[in-house]
């Protein structure tokens, strides 16, 4: 029997691949049974904190992930235990699964939910509608209700099991606490770096921030991020902190923007964002007037990276101490707000403190440190939750967030059931925390993420809400929990530097980042002097500078890097439009000679205090003006060239290496320097001698002839005799031999015929040169 049994499985592992036989069978995933068998969502519960006489209504979906149909099914509301503290809300957290006793009882049937049947992946979706009397609620205090679903399957068809379970919290105080808290929910408008350093515009009052994106667009057009934080807070009891950065941002846009293109040109921002801008930054100044109003150093700067990576380097906490002044300049700018603003206020990352980073926030201007309570623990000796307000020393106040409320909205809440479960799990624990003592009124901080998403913003605007129902919570601002009296109990000691998270101190700026950004200063220090109008270079930059060191570029390092080196790389090329144009190699001859050098400022203002310099490499040989170098002060026009000359001296023969360099007025290098040669060739004394005694024998010969020609123009006109050879008419003589006295005969002053007697003036005899032809044109005329 065996054997024939084993002939066909023989059969089939014959028609088996290798790869098949080999590969071992994978193990099926296992069906979900129990009150796993189907999944519930949540996507609402209202109202979040009823009151006597409300009807509390949950909706939400089944899912059935089983391979069975369910049938004979019913979703009802249960309600659980009461939960007499805050960490018996965590330890309800934690739980899975459905646990008898502590999921309590299912309300009247009356309110169930009926389902004939859920076939295999089958959703439905269902409503529970139970008011408030018929809960069965207590005492005051935060009940944990559950949402269950109980059916019969195939496989069990004869008992009804619970199939499905969810859990979230119902905050129960229907009558004001006898101390409420006094609760202050930091409202945060924060974004990211959207520009650089780079503008475009000449005139006067015609400069725009170049934008690297487009993205703060999708944020502040209806419905995005910033457009929604704007009209959910316009209706909320909250202080809002802002960057003023994203301010300065938002008003470029609305000014007319341009954006990065190809090839380093640019084009025209969307008239539709540029509208939306507009109505954004209108819309703001009306949210914010008559509320509180925190202006954090432009730039949101980190102060963590600074405190432990920055201070070292110069000019960084200058640079901070120059962040704040203009934070607060610029939120006041806000059009149409009537604000209070204060900027005494550092929020570093998270909350997280430690010394220097509360000594860094100081010396920036803060007087007040938002922390986290995680950061600040209390005692084990503490039983309740303190006021937020502390002294740390040195005149600083903490203000101490709660850790759980601020953080109750992190994560995903794009789904309906994440948002709901945030919501519900915030009041909760606000109820605990104001429950701890009621006779203690205490101040409560809520600071959450600084760039909450859409989705997250909705539930924190859902949360604060119910909150603001006044019966266990009052809203307050900042500046009055930062006034009021501190706990005598609290902790307030500062963890030391070895304390910081090291999940934070991962993702901080380096040292290499902010010694990046001290060379670019100095880089902006130096072109800075020489432009006629420094402003309007001065301020793109160094609000550029403040952005590279924004909390937001945590987690973002390559593009952080990416960001400082393209603030770098402009100021280069701009400082590369005021240059000194190459020169050719150049041959110089003669004792003296003029090197020109040609300045040019591609620059759209002028270019001053600037100096041209020229320097030889072997002074010996050729000499710039009085010794090895000489300068000459310039001033460049916007769009223009100028030529500088410099008077050399050759003393020697050769090539010499001439630099010429641009430099500031306190001597300061500016730019690369031009390097060229020039091959001097000096007229030598002895060159000069015999050129000299060459000249002194012409004048010498020219002088003698013309004493000559003299001579025998004044013997022609007394009637000297001639011995010239030849024969002669009577009284016709020549000019006498020289040293050689000839009186004059009787016939010489006889009339003599044209023929025989030359005009005056003329030499007589044969020279009949054309000197004596053109001389005879200023004589007297002679007719023949």
């Amino acid at each position: 029997m065996a054997v024939t049994a084993a002939v066909p499985l023989l059969g089939l592992l014959a028609h088996l691949t290798p790869a098949q036989a080999d590969t071992p069978r994978q193990p099926a995933a296992a069906e979900p049974t129990g009150s796993r068998t189907v999944d519930i969502q949540l996507t609402g519960l209202t109202p979040e904190a009823p009151e006597a006489g409300d009807t509390v209504t949950v909706t939400g979906t089944l899912t059935n992930r089983s391979k069975q149909t369910i049938t004979e099914a019913h979703v009802a509301l249960r309600v659980g235990q009461l939960l007499g503290s805050r960490s018996a809300i965590d330890v309800a957290d934690g739980r899975s699964g459905y646990t008898p006793g502590l999921d309590g009882n299912e309300v009247a049937d009356k309110y169930d939910h009926k389902v004939d049947k859920l076939k295999p992946k089958q959703k439905e979706s269902f409503s529970l509608a139970v008011p408030v009397k018929d809960l069965q609620l207590g005492a005051d205090g935060v009940y944990q209700i559950g949402v269950s679903f109980d059916g019969r399957t195939s496989s069990v068809p004869w008992q009804e099991q619970v199939l499905g379970i969810e859990r979230t919290y119902l905050p129960w105080q229907p009558e004001p606490t006898a101390r409420q808290s006094r609760t202050t929910v930091l409202w945060p408008l924060i974004s990211t770096a959207h520009i650089g350093a780079r503008t475009v515009g000449g005139g006067e009052d015609d400069q725009n921030n170049v934008f690297e994106n487009d993205d703060l667009a999708k944020e502040i057009l209806p419905g995005g991020r910033l457009d929604r934080m704007l009209s959910l807070g316009k209706s909320l009891d909250v202080t809002w902190v802002i960057d003023p950065d994203l301010v300065n941002t938002v008003a470029d846009m609305a000014n007319g923007y341009r954006l990065a293109g190809k090839d380093g040109k640019t084009v025209a921002g969307p008239k539709k964002n540029k509208d939306a801008a507009t109505s954004w930054l209108n819309a703001l100044g009306k949210a914010l007037t008559g509320h509180s109003v925190v202006a954090l150093p432009y730039g949101d700067p980190d102060l963590a990276s600074i405190a432990h990576n920055g201070t070292k380097v110069p000019t960084t906490l200058a640079r901070l101490k120059t962040a704040t002044d203009i934070g607060r300049s610029t939120t006041l700018s806000i059009p149409d707000a009537d604000l209070k603003v204060s900027t005494d206020y550092a929020w570093p990352v998270d909350g997280a403190i430690d010394r220097s980073i509360v000594d860094v926030a100081t010396s920036a201007g803060a007087t007040k440190v938002i922390t986290r309570s995680d950061s600040l623990s209390e005692p084990d000796s503490l039983l309740y939750t303190p006021s937020a307000a502390r002294p740390i020393g040195g005149g600083v106040t903490a203000i101490v967030t709660d850790t759980r409320l601020s953080t109750a909205f992190e994560g995903s809440m794009d789904s309906s059931q994440s948002a709901t479960l945030a919501v519900q799990r915030f009041l909760a624990q606000s109820l605990a925390l104001t429950r701890q003592d009621e006779q203690k009124q205490r101040t409560v901080v809520v600071a959450p993420q600084r760039t909450p998403t859409t989705a997250q913003a909705e539930a924190m605007a859902t949360a604060v809400r119910a909150l603001q129902g006044g019966r266990w919570s009052l809203s307050q601002e900042l500046d009055d929990t930062a006034k009021t009296k501190a706990d005598p109990q609290a902790n307030t000691r500062v963890p030391a530097r070895s304390a910081y998270p090291k999940s934070l101190r991962k993702q901080e700026l380096p040292t290499a980042a902010f010694t990046s950004l001290h060379t670019t200063q100095k880089g902006l220090d130096s072109f800075q002097e020489i432009l006629q109008r420094p402003d309007r270079v001065i301020t793109p930059f160094g609000l550029a500078m403040d952005r590279a060191v924004a909390t937001s570029w945590r987690g973002r390092a390559g593009e952080a890097a990416s960001y400082r080196t393209d603030v770098r790389s402009y100021l280069d090329s701009l400082v590369r439009q005021v240059r000194l144009i190459p020169k050719t190699d150049a041959k110089l001859s003669g004792h003296s000679a003029t090197i020109p050098v040609t300045v040019q400022n591609n620059l759209l203002q002028d270019a001053q205090h600037l100096k041209v310099r020229l320097t030889s490499t072997k002074p010996t040989r050729l000499k710039i003006g009085e010794g090895p170098w000489e300068e000459r002060a310039i001033k460049i026009g916007a769009g223009h060239s100028q030529t500088v000359k410099f008077d050399t001296t050759i003393n020697a023969n050769g090539p010499v290496q001439v630099q010429a360099q641009l430099v500031t007025d306190d001597n300061r290098p500016y730019g690369q320097p031009v390097e060229f040669s020039v091959d001097a060739t000096e007229v030598t004394s002895t060159v000069m001698l015999i050129i000299a005694g060459g000249v002194l024998l012409l004048v010498l010969a020219g002088l003698r002839m013309y004493t000559q020609r003299k001579r025998r123009a004044r013997e022609d006109g007394t009637g000297g005799g001639d011995t010239a050879p030849g024969p002669q008419g009577p009284g016709d003589g020549g000019p006498a031999p020289a040293g050689e006295d000839t009186p004059r005969g009787p016939a010489a002053d006889a009339p003599r015929s044209p023929a025989e007697n030359p005009p005056k003036g003329s030499a007589a005899g044969p020279d009949t040169g054309s000197e004596n032809i053109e001389r005879s044109g200023t004589g007297e005329r002679v007719d023949r």
